[in-house]
């Protein structure tokens, strides 16, 4: 699984570093890659936004599990984490509103 996401990390480097070159047009202006950008800018932030609250709940569970006692003073800031996580995701589709409105 990690040679696998680092293969297609090295692939989605090289097409953004590539991409003014591509997207560039023959009297000199460039044509922008906002839509590009949004539209993978809102798929990494869901996608970082899942894993780290699967992640949260993962180790907020295992602790309860360990220790059912412990579960309210556990609760409560996994609860805010969660919350956290999930606004900057909210974030980040407000970001990709805003460069969809330049298109």
């Amino acid at each position: 699984m990690r040679k696998i996401s680092l293969y297609a990390f090295s692939i989605l480097s090289v097409m953004l570093l590539v991409s003014p070159e591509v997207y560039a047009a023959t009297n000199g202006e460039a044509v922008s890659g906002l839509a590009l950008g949004a539209g993978l800018g809102i798929g990494l932030a869901a996608a970082g936004g899942a894993i780290g609250q699967g992640k949260t709940m993962d180790a907020a569970l295992n602790a309860i599990g360990r220790n059912p006692g412990a579960a309210g003073q556990i609760q409560t800031p996994m609860i805010i984490g969660l919350a956290l996580i999930e606004s900057l995701v909210i974030y980040a589709l407000a970001i990709t509103f805003l460069l969809q409105s330049k298109i």
